[in-house]
């Protein structure tokens, strides 16, 4: 109940400080991840069938467009650079079909179905690997210390925010969220093994190429999507799931605390995202919201056995759920996942908080 009552605290004491955030507070936001944050990179991949860029996706965003973000309306990445008074950073695919090299806002490398090692990104054209993501910020990388010069792209970057939101399909997949299940090849053990070697090389190779502030999102209590829900017969959550991505944080943030001491001017903030959204789930009506369980949008038991498309309902009201589709938060959860990791307490962001390391 503490963690809930922190949350709640956070959120009363940011909703008057959303629209004062308009003075920048970084030059520009880098982002790197899956679904969570994709603002339209899947739109760009030819072969994949893991987009979002048709109704009703964007159903509450400006004009009702559907962007390729897979979420009602904006999502997390949107939010971070609207408290960070920037623009939304661009996604990279749309950037580079325009050959455009502005990336003075930053860049978003984000793509749905992708994980530190496993999800989507294993077939063929599905999703942007993250290790493919640090390949393109090598480019884009490149281009700034072409444009700018060693130092000044230094100065710019080492001040600038990289948020990574990444593992919880490399958890799904191992539970077959994604698919058939994986679990016959290794144990979970093993998984989370695999998953800390690799963001651990991922985040050394972002620093070398000139991050210095990151803002780490813990994976999620992904067990309790309606994906998971649905494949028993009570539509409990998949405690084997939300265990082990509780295992992969635990073994996150000492890499992070490493990190810090061992790498000169690396700085960073550690969100709680999986105790912040159990939370919201296990307590949703004291948020106002009234179904934690099912999809807004979707087909079949749960809104969940078949995905959210032009052909399936969807509710009148998405305030009232915690789940757009059966993977993915509403606007709102998104909103208030962001207003915690920018605003709250050491129990939520740890050691600091976004706008905290934003101020370094």
């Amino acid at each position: 109940m503490r963690g809930f009552s922190l949350l709640i605290c956070v959120l009363i004491s940011t909703s008057q400080l959303w629209n004062l955030a308009g003075a920048q507070m970084a030059p520009a936001m880098f982002v790197f991840g899956d679904s969570l944050v994709d603002v339209g990179n899947n739109n760009y991949l030819f072969f994949s069938l893991f987009k979002v860029d048709f109704p009703h996706y964007g159903i509450d965003y400006p004009d009702q467009k559907a962007t390729g973000r897979y979420s009602n309306g904006k999502n997390s990445a949107d939010f971070i650079a609207e408290k960070l008074g920037l623009p939304s950073s661009p996604p990279y695919l749309a950037l580079a079909q325009e050959n455009s090299n502005n990336f003075f806002n930053g860049v978003n490398f984000a793509s749905g179905g992708s994980g530190i090692y496993y999800g989507l990104n294993q077939y063929f054209g599905q999703a942007v690997s993250m290790d493919q993501q640090i390949e393109y910020y090598t480019t884009v990388h490149q281009e700034l210390v072409q444009q700018l010069g060693q130092s000044a792209a230094q100065t710019f970057l080492s001040k600038s925010m990289y948020v990574v939101v990444i593992g919880s399909n490399d958890i799904l997949s191992y539970f077959g969220g994604l698919g058939p299940s994986s679990n016959n090849v290794e144990t979970p053990e093993q998984r989370v093994d695999t998953m800390i070697s690799n963001i651990t090389s991922q985040l050394q190779q972002i620093y070398n190429l000139g991050g210095r502030k990151f803002a780490m999102f813990g994976v999620g209590p992904v067990g309790c999507c309606p994906a998971m829900r649905v494949k028993n017969n009570t539509g409990v959550c998949d405690e084997a799931a939300n265990y082990w991505a509780s295992q992969y944080n635990q073994r996150l943030v000492p890499i992070l605390e490493q990190f810090k001491s061992k790498l000169d001017g690396f700085q960073y903030t550690y969100f709680d995202t999986y105790n912040v959204l159990q939370n919201v789930v296990e307590n949703s009506t004291n948020y106002g919201i009234k179904e934690s369980k099912a999809a807004c949008c979707g087909m079949g038991v749960l809104n969940a056995q078949f995905p959210c498309s032009p052909l399936a309902s969807y509710c009148g009201n998405r305030s009232d759920y915690v789940f757009w589709d059966f993977f993915h938060p509403t606007q709102d959860v998104a909103r208030m996942a962001v207003e915690a990791a920018f605003d709250g307490p050491v129990e939520l962001a740890f050691p600091m908080n976004v706008r905290q390391l934003a101020a370094l």
